[in-house]
């Protein structure tokens, strides 16, 4: 006990003590900051490599509906889609949430107001094309190159119906310079590509 007291008493020793220290921590400091960029360099190649689990199912069809009861668009002053795909005028709504197929203006999976690029004039027209089993390998397509900025949108819809919803509604991608439509009159898009940029 007395040596190490002389010991530690010498300068050289505590010279040695703190440059052992110091080169310690300088180690253990470059070997944490390599390591966090091997992990963000990990993360940014499985987030480019590694599809998103979307959550979407896809119906086959009308048959798939358990239950009396429909989901609808709402929002439409005239027009309804429901989850069947069928459009109707809003007086034709039946009380379970469903369009009255009986009626003869009731149509099913009409694109009456729809471009061939998807993009739409009204939006329950837009819903109601977008909900064509035809079209799920193109919102699958979609979904498959979605931008990490839509990710959380289109993540928390579960089937067909949700995404039409979602997708036909005008986001950033249906305008130009953040206050004009790239198409003011097709604005509503299922499509895999936002409307043509207009002219300035």
């Amino acid at each position: 006990a007395v040596l190490w007291r002389r010991l530690l008493r010498k300068r050289w020793v505590l010279g040695v003590v703190f440059g052992l220290s110091l080169v310690y921590f300088i180690t253990s400091t470059f070997k944490q900051e390599e390591r966090m960029v091997r992990d963000r360099n990990l993360l940014q190649v499985q987030e480019h490599e590694q599809p998103i689990m979307w959550k979407v199912k896809f119906s086959s069809g009308n048959s798939s509906q358990l239950s009396n009861q429909c989901r609808n668009s709402v929002q439409g002053k005239l027009l309804i889609t429901d989850e069947l795909g069928y459009i109707c005028e809003r007086k034709d709504l039946l009380v379970n949430g469903c369009c009255n197929v009986n009626v003869v203006s009731t149509k099913l999976y009409s694109c009456e107001s729809c471009l061939p690029n998807g993009c739409c004039s009204v939006y329950e027209y837009c819903v109601s094309c977008c909900l064509q089993p035809s079209k799920q390998h193109l919102l699958e397509r979609f979904l498959n190159r979605a931008a990490i900025a839509f990710q959380n949108l289109f993540m928390a819809v579960e089937d067909h119906f949700e995404l039409c919803l979602a997708k036909c509604r005008t986001s950033s991608q249906s305008v130009q310079h953040e206050n004009t439509y790239r198409d003011p009159i097709a604005k509503y898009c299922y499509g895999e590509y936002p409307p043509e940029l207009l002219p300035v």
